[in-house]
């Protein structure tokens, strides 16, 4: 039970770490790790477990990233760096993307989002399948993320 709840601890402090690098290097607040979120990330992502499609949840009232992995070896830091690495796309000055996509990175930089849920499952074809929920939402049309 002690090694099930750190090795909990321990992705949870990996989610958490590499969202609030992410939001300390823009003078955002950190994120908050919810329960409820990672929960709802977990039910959504285990409902994906037979096709590990890259394919939103209808839960409008959240901001959510996916990632998909080949491998189990996939770590939550992983999948954030990912995101994170979006930001070479992203144009301040412009408010826009510049590349193929940056709305993962300002979704984890967006100024009013306050809390973060997610979970990490294998899918069936042994990819990682890992999904973080925000809330409040960001991504808002002509808004800036900070």
């Amino acid at each position: 039970m002690v090694n099930a709840r750190a090795n909990k601890t321990e992705l949870i402090n990996q989610f958490l770490v590499v969202h609030n690098n992410a939001r300390k290097a823009v003078g955002v607040p950190p994120l908050k790790w919810e329960p409820l979120l990672a929960n709802f990330a977990r039910v959504y992502s285990n409902q994906r477990r037979h096709d590990c499609a890259l394919v939103h949840s209808t839960a409008m009232a959240y901001g959510e990233n996916i990632f998909i992995g080949q491998g189990q070896h996939w770590s939550a830091k992983d999948a954030v760096a990912a995101w994170v690495a979006e930001k070479e796309f992203y144009d301040y000055s412009s408010n826009a993307c510049s590349g193929p996509d940056c709305t993962h990175y300002t979704q984890i930089v967006w100024r009013t989002t306050e809390q973060v849920g997610c979970a990490k499952i294998i899918c069936d074809n042994g990819s990682s399948y890992i999904t973080c929920e925000y809330y409040p939402p960001g991504n808002y049309v002509g808004a800036r993320p900070y």
